[in-house]
């Protein structure tokens, strides 16, 4: 039974190795321009030890994609918690989502290559299963509260999802000065106009 902890561990301190590895080439350079070879050299493993814990590049991809977007998703939600009050949840999860997506990290993994590597519906999903339920959940408060007009809450879930990502995608771009200073402006504006009053 001792051993079988042991190995557990050893299984589990490769594939953390091929997370490590993996992440940090994405990161750097962008999905196609990494190799498998690359990666286990990096992990210190070998291919078979990748291919017993990912089917492929692709499949280690979708596994940094989760682990990146569960980093964001653990901001955005601390940001939220700060705050007592729903409205101001909101606000401050909104804000960090952006601030975290300027992370060039972030950008090229969570922006870039998601979409293009796993395609628009899986990443989509994704993104779906990490941040925009917590979003539809405090849009749904909000409206119950009366601090936001009754209104049925998916299509507003999506299109302010729709924005962030958008916007965090032209952050991801080519750097201004002044840039998230003004995205978070006119997020600011843009929420503001959804509140009753």
């Amino acid at each position: 039974m001792r051993q079988d902890g042991v190995r557990a561990q050893q299984r589990e301190q490769t594939r953390q190795a091929l997370l490590r590895e993996g992440r940090r080439l994405f990161a750097a350079r962008g999905y196609g321009e990494v190799g498998l070879a690359e990666i286990v050299r990096g992990a210190g493993v070998t291919k078979g030890a990748l291919y017993h814990h990912f089917a492929g590049k692709a499949e280690l991809f979708r596994a940094v994609l989760e682990e990146v977007q569960q980093e964001v998703g653990a901001r955005v939600a601390a940001a939220a918690e700060a705050h007592a009050d729903p409205w101001g949840q909101l606000a401050a999860g909104c804000e960090e989502f952006l601030a975290a997506s300027t992370d060039p990290e972030v950008q090229r993994v969570m922006l870039v290559d998601g979409p293009s590597v796993l395609g628009w519906s899986e990443w989509r999903a994704m993104d779906e299963a990490s941040s925009a339920r917590h979003l539809a959940e405090a849009l749904t408060a909000l409206v119950e509260a009366g601090v936001i007009a009754r209104q049925p809450v998916a299509p507003l879930a999506h299109l302010l999802s729709g924005a962030m990502n958008e916007a965090a995608l032209w952050l991801a771009g080519p750097a201004r000065p002044g840039d998230l200073a003004d995205t978070r402006a006119a997020l600011a504006r843009l929420l503001a106009g959804l509140r009753t009053g």
